[in-house]
């Protein structure tokens, strides 16, 4: 397997993709044999600094552009070159296609060479050209260029290897119309109950951010509930692009919210579109409500209880007093008959 794939700025593409025959790649790293390497946009001369590559190319037009493969190990090695559809997944990290399956999109507009062999501890730069075909729809198409090798592995008396891949997204917007759009769907609700009555429960939000236009969509946004204002993604958290077609989910925990029986809020999204000079643009924002049943069941059992142990002991001081009463009665019911039986003795 690689190790040392990227310095943490470059974007990577690094992760098994299944058992392949070890003749189907060019580069072949025998087991045991650490192989290391880096692949970052360039210019002719060498690597520019970019992380990843954006273009905006009209319909039937092409460009060319460069990237590096620097392979940072002590041998000469040979590395298969590809190019596949991009996408983002659960976790909103940028991916693209395994080598197993077929590219419909951007992945196709990509000429590259099939290969590149590196010198120990050198840098070669290899041009690519991406061709937007004369019926592409306008808006953003994503792929990926990666380097790869394989990494021989024996089992079963049968040598197999392990295709690893270390690459960068490739951005290419048609030009013509664009058309953002998106809609905020499956949007689920709860509370949980702190069964300790003076202390508060907790909200969990969930729900679907789906991207209905033709651009790419940077996604923030507020939810607002109980008094309280959670953004997402959070400080911490990286930003969350969203592709034409794909959707993401959020789930968020509000905390120290106190059982109010019914809680309204609100899901305001503001999204962005990033142009390829990195300018965004805002948007229209949305607004979507939210409603949360939050049964205060602890609260509610105190004071039953508490009603119910009330009408105990009135009941019984009722008794206690009714007890007393008769009694009393008896005593001076006994009082009037004793002077009577002694008028007859």
């Amino acid at each position: 397997m690689i190790r040392d794939l990227l310095r943490p700025a470059v974007v990577t593409l690094a992760l098994a993709v299944g058992l392949v025959a070890v003749t189907a790649a060019p580069a072949v790293a025998e087991e045991g044999t650490p192989v290391s390497w880096s692949v970052t946009p360039a210019d002719a001369a060498g690597p520019d600094g970019r992380v990843s590559v954006d273009h905006d190319i009209d319909p039937g037009a092409e460009t060319q552009d460069h990237f590096a493969v620097r392979n940072l190990g002590s041998e000469e090695v040979t590395f298969r070159l590809s190019a596949a559809d991009g996408y983002y997944n659960d976790n909103g990290r940028f991916d693209m296609l395994p080598s197993d399956q077929e590219s419909v999109d951007a992945g196709t507009w990509i000429d590259l060479p099939e290969s590149v062999t590196v010198p120990p501890s050198g840098t070669v730069v290899v041009p690519f050209t991406v061709a937007v075909p004369e019926n592409a729809e306008p808006g953003d198409h994503a792929a990926g260029i990666a380097a790869s090798v394989l990494s021989l592995k024996q089992g079963d008396g049968a040598g197999v290897g392990v295709e690893s891949r270390v690459g960068f997204r490739v951005m290419t917007r048609v030009t013509g119309e664009l058309a953002p759009a998106y809609a905020v769907t499956n949007v689920e609700t709860g509370y949980t109950t702190s069964w300790n009555p003076i202390r508060p429960g907790s909200i969990d939000v969930s729900f679907d951010v789906v991207n209905e236009g033709n651009t790419r969509l940077a996604v923030a946004g507020v939810l607002e509930i109980a008094g309280r204002s959670i953004a997402f993604p959070g400080a911490n958290e990286r930003p969350q692009e969203i592709l034409p077609g794909e959707s993401r989910s959020f789930s968020l925990a509000v905390d120290q919210v106190w059982p109010l029986l019914a809680l309204p809020g609100e899901i305001e999204l503001a999204p962005t579109v990033t142009t390829a000079g990195g300018e965004e643009t805002a948007v229209s924002p949305s607004s979507t409500g939210v409603f949360v049943w939050a049964v205060p069941w602890p609260q509610l059992l105190v004071v039953v209880g508490t009603a119910l142990l009330v009408t105990a002991l009135l009941w019984r001081r009722g008794r206690s007093r009714r007890r007393l009463d008769a009694m009393l009665e008896q005593a001076r019911e006994e009082g009037r008959r004793e002077p009577a039986l002694e008028g007859r003795g």
